[in-house]
């Protein structure tokens, strides 16, 4: 009888100290880190772009959003409008128009500002082509194309990233 009890206090202490663990470590709850999850609302899936691959040199880099404000209006705007806003009609996508930046999809964006970075470089990078049946607009692979260098990149990540403060 007494062995008996012995097991149990023993797998009881198991038990206590696999809670005491997970409870240290946060559990199986995951740590909010897009804007959606930091309002209460879950994303499901983090957007990324249709050709995405590694991320680019530029998540390493430090951005200037007044130059990448500048690379934005020279590149951007015509698609994702001025300050990003939007507005911008793209017949034959999903929703017909091209995604605003300001705000920017809150799926994308992190209170961690490398992952914020990653998932607006993955776009930079590589660039989309939007769901539908055919899209007018597609963006270009600025980074894979060598149109922007790994700088102008994180320039704009930088002036993205202060649009959505």
């Amino acid at each position: 009888m007494k062995k008996k009890w012995v097991i149990w206090i023993l797998l009881f202490g198991v038990v206590l100290l696999s809670l005491a663990v997970l409870a240290a470590c946060g559990g199986s709850t995951p740590a909010a880190t897009t804007g959606e999850q930091a309002a209460g609302e879950e994303c499901t899936e983090i957007p990324k772009p249709t050709n995405a691959g590694s991320p680019g040199a530029a998540v390493g880099l430090t951005g200037d959003p007044t130059a990448g404000e500048t690379v934005f209006s020279a590149n951007c705007t015509v698609c994702h409008g001025d300050q990003g806003k939007g507005g911008v009609d793209n017949p034959g996508s999903d929703d017909g128009t091209v995604p605003e930046l300001n705000p920017v999809d809150a799926c994308l964006k992190s209170t961690d500002a490398t992952v914020f970075a990653t998932n607006l470089d993955l776009f930079i990078e590589y660039g989309n082509v939007p769901e539908g049946e055919s899209p007018a607009k597609q963006m270009p692979a600025f980074g894979k194309q060598g149109t922007l260098t790994q700088q102008q990149i994180a320039d704009v990540i930088a002036y993205v990233m202060s649009l959505n403060k």
